[in-house]
């Protein structure tokens, strides 16, 4: 077997002679994302922007050479299905998926764009009994889930009941995509479910007539970015990212109907969704106020008595993260904090215990990934506190951008020893790219294994701030370390 640089990726997909859909449309995807891209052609069509005039299905023998050909020196990180054509087409494809062990993404490709038959009769009830118990993700458009569930799905809040309803089909997980029918707040919504939880992914509504080949190229982005070895949510978060930013450079390229354009990895934060387990109601809304500024060096420390420490040596950002105490005690140690912040008239953040942080009047309150579904959210804004959410990958990221926090934590940038983390490093070079996205919108700070070695290359991403913990708290001379990690902040560059 070849050996390859890059990950590989397969799609087993119809050829689009238009060049903006099905095979075409997968490989400049697979390109951008840095993935050798392999192809099983399943049929090839007479087809433009407009219309699709002829489908010529490969036959059984020539789809089998293919995929023989390359299992035997090209075998797929992932694959994805696009345009199965007949039932023959889909009887060979699930043999073959059913001794193959890696990501199968199925975007179940029945009418084109310009309304075109892209599948023949029986065809549909075939995917769903052969190839819904293999796909990892499905990923069909209103009118194909409507296929599907061979009902009408009418409005938003028909699509979670619909979503369920096609994983209970057999589908491992499934991403409905929306289309016009999603069309709120000037955002289309896409759902996705494994049928244990749930989400919506937001983003601009971008009105174009480039469409074509949409629905391939994101089930095609979501193969790649597997393919790389991202987690599952954060494809989904990249790839509806491409999506937008694709359709918003169409627009920007002028001309009529045609194709997604294909533009590179997304960079601006206009084009990337936001995350939320619930569609927000009509005039529902929730507001941060902004932290007056960068963050600078940003302390984490256990106790109030660490604050005080801390605020006599003029730092202005201080996190209490209270381990070890409960009920009266608790409460009285967020309270004292609370008071050093506004006699210091520092920005003390309270981490998790949001209650007491509110009935202290506290200048913020800190929360991590699982304490968003738990925190009374729409109480804290109504007090008028900050909000500062941690963030350790593109899924998370986009969480805490549907919620619009005062800062957003990036970490971890280094190995940490603070505590047990989930997630690999970030690392410098991450930190930038999340810099680049978000800096523009959002006050942000770094963490995770930053010491006095390691600040510089941290500021001089521009992030602003470093938040810290044993780089302080285990110094032998906490004052001076931090009187020389504040000067770091005063002139990152230096």
């Amino acid at each position: 077997m070849a050996t390859h640089s890059k990950p590989i990726a397969w799609s087993i997909a119809g050829s689009d002679s238009g060049g903006g859909a099905g095979i075409q449309a997968d490989l400049a995807t697979f390109h951008d994302f840095g993935v050798h891209g392999c192809t099983v052609i399943t049929a090839i069509t007479a087809q433009n922007s407009f219309t699709v005039g002829h489908v010529a299905v490969t036959p059984r023998r020539a789809l089998a050479a293919q995929i023989n050909a390359l299992d035997s020196d090209l075998q797929a990180d992932a694959i994805k299905l696009g345009m199965l054509a007949d039932t023959d087409v889909v009887q060979m494809v699930a043999k073959y998926l059913e001794d193959y062990q890696g990501f199968v993404v199925c975007d179940p490709v029945m009418v084109s764009t310009s309304g075109g038959k892209l599948m023949g009769s029986g065809t549909a009830e075939l995917v769903i009994e052969k190839l819904l118990p293999r796909a990892d993700l499905l990923t069909p458009n209103l009118d194909e889930a409507e296929v599907l569930l061979n009902r009408k799905i009418d409005g938003l809040d028909e699509v979670e009941r619909a979503a369920a309803d096609i994983v209970a089909l057999g589908a491992r997980s499934v991403l409905i995509t929306g289309g016009h029918l999603s069309a709120r707040n000037n955002q289309r919504h896409d759902y996705w479910t494994d049928g244990l939880e749930g989400f919506w992914l937001s983003g601009p509504n971008i009105d174009t007539l480039n469409t074509h080949g949409t629905g391939c190229t994101l089930s095609s982005a979501i193969a790649a970015l597997m393919a790389r070895g991202f987690e599952l949510f954060d494809a989904l978060v990249i790839a509806k990212a491409y999506i937008s930013q694709g359709l918003r450079m169409s627009v920007q390229l002028g001309g009529g109907p045609g194709p997604v354009a294909h533009t590179g990895w997304p960079q601006q934060l206009a084009d990337f969704p936001s995350v939320r387990r619930h569609l927000p109601q009509k005039g529902e809304a929730l507001f941060f106020p902004d932290c007056d500024g960068e963050l600078g060096l940003y302390p984490v420390v256990d106790s109030a008595a660490w604050v005080e420490r801390l605020l006599k040596c003029s730092v202005q950002t201080v996190q209490l993260r209270v381990k070890d105490k409960e009920g009266e005690a608790l409460t009285a140690e967020i309270a004292a904090a609370v008071a050093l912040g506004r006699h210091y008239r520092a920005r003390v953040f309270i981490n998790d215990y949001w209650r007491e942080a509110i009935a202290a009047g506290a200048y913020g309150v800190h929360l991590g990934q699982e304490d968003l579904d738990r925190a009374d959210l729409a109480g804290i804004s109504r007090a008028g506190l900050r909000l500062g959410v941690s963030t350790h990958s593109y899924f998370e990221v986009a969480r805490a951008h549907g919620i619009r926090p005062s800062y957003i934590a990036i970490g971890p940038i280094f190995p940490t020893t603070s505590k047990q983390m989930p997630f690999a490093p970030q690392g410098v070079a991450q930190l930038q790219r999340w810099v680049n996205i978000l800096s523009p919108h959002y006050t942000l700070t770094a963490i995770g294994g930053i010491d006095l070695r390691r600040t510089p290359s941290v500021l001089a991403t521009g992030v602003g701030s470093a938040a810290m913990i044993s780089a302080i708290t285990q110094a032998d001379d906490p004052e001076a370390a931090v009187a020389e990690l504040m000067a770091l902040h005063e002139s990152p560059l230096v």
